[in-house]
């Protein structure tokens, strides 16, 4: 009777051997993101707040125009003392 050997001698030998690694995957497909239209007022509503909150509340070039136009003898007639004076009644509904 001949006995065949079934496998190695020492039994820790063949735990010690590593299988070898698979090399990852590769998906075909790309990831990607998808954002909601109620995401994308959101972040325009946030965007233009940020841009409101940067602007700085004295704007010079209208301040500038303005004392050019006083400056200007020319400028206050009737016609723009009447237009403020009615401005200022619409403003205080008189």
């Amino acid at each position: 009777m001949t006995i065949e050997r079934l496998g190695p001698v020492d039994p820790v030998q063949r735990y010690s051997q590593t299988d070898k690694t698979k090399a990852p995957q590769r998906k075909s497909e790309s990831d990607s993101v998808a954002f909601s239209d109620e995401a994308k007022a959101k972040a325009e509503i946030f965007r233009v707040s940020e841009q409101v909150k940067a602007t700085p509340d004295v704007r010079l070039d209208r301040i500038e125009e303005v004392r050019r136009k006083l400056e200007d003898p020319n400028y206050i007639d009737n016609k723009v003392v009447e237009s403020v004076a009615e401005q200022i009644m619409d403003m205080f509904d008189l």
